[in-house]
């Protein structure tokens, strides 16, 4: 089994977790930063770095790419347009608003999907619709073996 598969196979074990803001615990709650952190461990281990307490905005009114930066440390950024299931997708909610939202490609092909958590419906899998796909700001790989 391929390390993208392992990743997306992880992910979905975590598919019905509630939301909870800064939850990291599958089927007791998690965000979509908490459900990376859970893959990674449950596919490599031990998460690479302690993530500080952070807010919902992402420091949003300070302009600062937190999230794409910690996701540069420890993933390897890809052209966006380079698809394979098992990225990690980074999103930019708001045209003009700092990336804040994470998920997991899924699927490729004619239906894509992606696993993610999010307020009010927690990790869920949602086809990547032409609305998700227009908001994406950047797309990593998870590090290859073990």
């Amino acid at each position: 089994m391929t390390t993208s598969d392992r990743i997306v196979q992880e992910a979905r074990l975590w598919l019905g977790t509630p939301y909870i803001h800064q939850g990291s615990v599958r089927g007791a709650g998690a965000d979509c930063l908490g459900l990376l952190r859970g893959v990674w461990r449950g596919v490599y281990g031990a998460e690479p770095e302690e993530v500080p307490p952070y807010t919902a905005d992402w420091s949003e009114p300070q302009r600062e790419e937190i999230l794409w930066e910690g996701a540069k440390r420890h993933l390897r950024e890809k052209g966006v347009d380079d698809v394979a299931i098992g990225d990690v997708l980074l999103f930019r909610m708001r045209a003009a608003g700092v990336a804040k939202h994470l998920g997991i490609q899924s699927r490729t092909g004619a239906s894509p999907r992606f696993i993610h958590a999010y307020s009010g419906h927690g990790v869920t899998e949602s086809p990547l619709s032409a609305p998700w796909a227009r908001r994406i700001a950047a797309r990593f790989a998870f590090p290859e073996g073990d």
